[in-house]
């Protein structure tokens, strides 16, 4: 049996040096492996090696200290690779720029690599780490190796003391050792004490450095391990350890938490003044011992780190929404109203705007002042104290409304509880505020150009957090767009009340007399601006009336400008009784001009341009002639009902320099007949086309035959008016009469002095007829004169008509084109005195040329003190000659 001890013994000993042997083979190779990597980890994280991989001459820069760090860490060889695997800088057989046989997928995916292969100077362990830029993007690896050969010289020294050691210790510790060695086994579960102190030594370098605190809790709710920051985080006394979790004064969330084992995953506890967020998971889940490890964190400062990253978020979302939304439109309230509206309620519960009067009215205000127009409300509710919008309030000055306009710049009230000032505008009111909940202030004036325009006051109360000083700094930012755009839309009302008193003044102010039509008209300016419609109504001899609708390209005071001198020229060129298409010729003329006149300028406007539809209506025989120029056709309703758009020629509009002539359209229009003109901005605009324009226009206007000019107007307006005009609109509806023809009386003339007599009796019974016995003398001289004059100086036919109207017309008509002329008779003359005596006794007189010839016409008051006349006629005749 000793024997066989022996020979246990024995083998036993020979195992263990065996055992040793080979221990220490694998040892030597593991620290060969750990050197090897301590060596490439500590080259990787040496200073400067990520720019000289990267600069143009990396081998220079990398291989003194590649010789360098293997001299000094007792490895064979360390070498630098680039991204592609190329050797930048070695010390072992690679040469420079050579490929490594190392699979560099791992690397570039960021993961060390340890291997051992056989290699170009034999076996041996090596280890690559990646080399990484500041954005966790791989440039390269750094690689460290040792041959085994070494590793096997170390082995081959230990082992003579190794077998002296074994042979002196085998008689005296065989079987102790065999017991302890197969205990410490069991209890160890195979690791070697190396590895055993090196665990640990992590283990409690992690415990006491990790900045999360650590918790061991056992099936019985005691804790068992606590580390540094655990301790800090929970205030846990020194002898915490064993102690059950309910005895540590914890917080009541917390404690219940550990004592429960249950899982939880990022809760947030409160504990102190401190967020924790924790996580408790259980031990036993893979064969540990029953209980649970819960670790803890900070997230105090991420909290609020996070609180003030949110607050910035918001800031800069309000000041984007005021960029965005304030001066969409050139009206001061609504402009007010957008500032509201953009702080509502990101960043304030209720805003309010108070404006200076005279920027309501487009003035500049004198001053600053302390009487200021609310204008804009907005709150997160309509039941409040404020003052309601459009009250005129007076401040006083003890308020941060008159202290922010006197210094310049805005006013905190952070607490209203607290502020007295403001309470002295109205005490009863305030205390009303205070009561509703709001609770904060800031006061910004509006100043714009140097100019004060009025103060915007932000408030809260649904906000639990007062303003601060950051909220201030966005207030001024916000309210210093918002009055640059009020101030914009100031000036813009200014020269938009100039434009519109402009264009009023040039407009029509009343109805000239006449009795051919019954007009009613509308004239609507438009949102954007003043335009250049502009439209007429003009009585032409012979009871005729002239119609005009024209519009000037482009808004503005120009437009309205251009739009007054084309329609001085209309009025100029119909006293020549021009027929359509000539006047407008001669306007397209005087366009041109204005354009090239203009373009000569400096600065000057772009040309102008115009449309026009010019339209005569002869109330004798019902015709209308029509010329238009680029202008919408007119709409006609006839006594039945009927509704249609006349084919009348267009030409190009005014100014465009065609050279085309203008062409004319003869229409007969029965009595009581409506001709609708107007300008495009009723028929067109963003939201339908000109086709559909003239379909709602059609559809107003039927049905309903018997409606008056006014109520066409209406119901036009009511038919097609968007909401917000884009552009000017004109509109003239005439409802047409017809001349009794009891009240027209013609005859024609022969070429014969003697047939003047006879004329002139039937005249005179024809006037005695129509009462006008007051006039006759007068009528039969004017008679005689023009009618003697046609037969002496004109071509057949002549004719002689008569209109008795609101005045008395009496017309001679004759083929020739030539016309009398009004001049000054010398003594010795014997005739040229005849149109002298016209001019003296007709109220109006003059020639219009017709197809076949000319027409003299004049006119003579009816009744209104028109009498006989008295007046000496030699002796105004000597007066001429003298």
């Amino acid at each position: 049996m000793f024997v066989l001890q022996v020979a246990v013994v024995v083998l036993l000993a020979i195992g263990a040096v065996i055992m040793l042997v080979l221990a220490a083979q694998r040892e030597s190779t593991r620290e060969a492996s750990n050197r090897s990597f301590a060596v490439s980890q500590g080259f990787v994280s040496s200073p400067g090696l990520v720019e000289a991989m990267k600069s143009p001459d990396a081998t220079a820069i990398l291989q003194p200290r590649v010789e360098e760090a293997t001299k000094g860490s007792g490895v064979d060889f360390v070498v630098v690779l680039n991204r592609g695997g190329n050797v930048q800088a070695t010390t072992g057989v690679l040469p420079i720029g050579g490929h490594t046989n190392t699979d560099m997928a791992p690397l570039l995916a960021g993961r060390s690599v340890r291997e051992e292969v056989v290699g170009i100077i034999g076996p041996q362990t090596r280890a690559y780490i990646p080399v990484k830029e500041a954005d966790g993007s791989v440039i390269g690896a750094v690689g460290a190796g040792i041959t085994l050969e070494h590793v096997s010289d170390r082995v081959e020294e230990q082992l003579p003391p190794v077998l002296a050691a074994t042979a002196g210790a085998v008689a005296v510790t065989m079987g102790g050792t065999m017991l302890l060695s197969r205990r410490l086994l069991r209890q160890t579960h195979g690791l070697g004490p190396a590895e055993i102190t090196r665990m640990y030594e992590h283990h409690d370098a992690v415990l006491h450095s990790v900045k999360e605190g650590i918790l061991i809790v056992d099936e019985d709710s005691r804790l068992l391990l606590a580390n540094d920051e655990a301790q800090r985080l929970l205030d846990l006394p020194s002898e915490a350890e064993s102690r059950h979790v309910g005895e540590l004064d914890l917080p009541p969330r917390t404690a219940e938490l550990l004592a429960s084992g249950s899982e939880a995953t990022d809760e947030v506890h409160r504990a102190g003044g401190r967020l924790l967020v924790v996580n408790q998971r259980p031990t036993d889940r893979y064969g540990g011992p029953p209980g649970s490890v819960v670790t803890l964190r900070d997230s105090t400062e991420l909290q609020a780190l996070s609180g003030k990253v949110k607050a910035a978020r918001q800031r800069l979302k309000v000041l984007y929404d005021a960029s965005v939304r304030i001066g969409t439109t050139l009206e001061v309230t609504r402009t007010a109203e957008e500032l509201t509206e953009a702080a509502v309620p990101h960043f304030a519960d209720f805003v309010t705007v108070d404006l200076a009067e005279p920027v309501l009215r487009g003035e500049e205000p004198a001053g600053t002042e302390h009487q200021l127009r609310r204008v804009a409300t907005t709150g997160v509710r309509e039941d409040h104290p404020l003052y309601p919008t459009g009250e005129l309030i007076t401040f006083v000055s003890s308020t941060p409304q008159v202290r922010g306009l006197s210094i310049g710049r805005a006013v905190l009230e952070a607490d209203l509880r607290t502020a007295t000032g403001w309470r002295a505008q109205d005490p009863g009111r305030a205390q009303r505020i205070i009561d509703s909940g709001l609770h904060s202030l800031i006061t910004v004036p509006l100043a714009a150009r140097g100019i004060v325009l009025g103060v915007a006051s932000f408030w809260r109360s649904e906000t639990p957090e007062p303003f601060e000083g950051d909220d201030l700094a966005l207030a001024e930012e916000v309210a210093a767009r918002a009055a640059v755009c009020i101030d914009n839309a100031r000036r813009y009302t200014r020269e938009h009340t100039m434009a519109v008193t402009l264009q009023r003044s040039l407009l029509p102010r009343g109805l000239p007399e006449q009795s051919a039509l019954e007009v009613a008209h509308r004239y609507l300016p438009a949102h954007a601006g003043v335009g250049g419609d502009w439209f007429d109504i003009i009585p032409l001899p012979g009871a005729r009336v002239a119609l005009v609708v024209g519009d000037v390209v482009g808004h503005g005071l120009h437009a309205a400008a251009t739009m007054g001198r084309l329609r001085t020229a209309v009025h100029n060129f119909s006293a020549l009784d021009l027929p359509p298409d000539e006047l407008l010729g001669h306007l397209d003329e005087l366009v041109d001009r204005i354009d090239q006149d203009q373009t000569t300028e400096e600065n000057s406007h772009d040309v102008a341009g115009a449309t026009c539809l010019y339209a005569i209506y002869d109330p004798v025989n019902g015709h209308c002639t029509l010329a238009r120029a680029g202008h919408p056709p007119p709409a006609v309703v006839l006594p039945d009902g009927t509704v249609d758009f006349p084919d009348v020629p267009v030409s190009p509009p005014l100014g465009v320099g065609s050279g085309l002539p203008f062409e004319t359209a003869e229409l007969h229009l029965p009595e009581g007949s409506r001709i609708i003109l107007y300008t495009d901005g009723l028929i067109e605009n963003r939201h339908h086309d000109l086709d559909t324009g003239l379909g709602l226009l059609r559809t107003a206007l039927t049905g309903r035959p018997h409606l008056t000019p006014e109520e066409t107007c209406q119901d036009i307006l009511d038919g097609t008016l968007p909401e917000r005009p884009s552009d000017d609109i004109a509109l003239l509806v005439a409802r047409t009469r017809l001349l009794d023809p009891a009240h027209v009386a013609q005859w024609d003339v022969p070429s014969d002095p003697a047939a003047v007599a006879p004329i002139r009796i039937q005249c005179a019974r024809q006037l005695e007829a129509w009462g006008l016995e007051e006039i006759a003398f007068s009528t039969e001289l004017i008679l005689s004169e023009l009618i003697t004059n046609a037969i002496r100086y004109g071509t057949q036919p002549i004719t002689v008509r008569m209109l008795h109207d609101l005045t008395l017309i009496c017309e001679i008509s004759d083929g020739s084109s030539t016309s009398p002329h009004l001049r000054r008779a010398a003594t010795t003359d014997e005739g040229g005195r005849g149109l002298f005596l016209v001019a003296q006794y007709a109220e109006r007189w003059g020639t219009r040329y017709t197809a076949r010839g000319k027409i003299i016409w004049t006119e003579q008051a009816l009744h209104n003190g028109a009498t006989e006349p008295d007046t000496d006629l030699d002796a105004l005749l000597e007066q001429w000659d003298e």
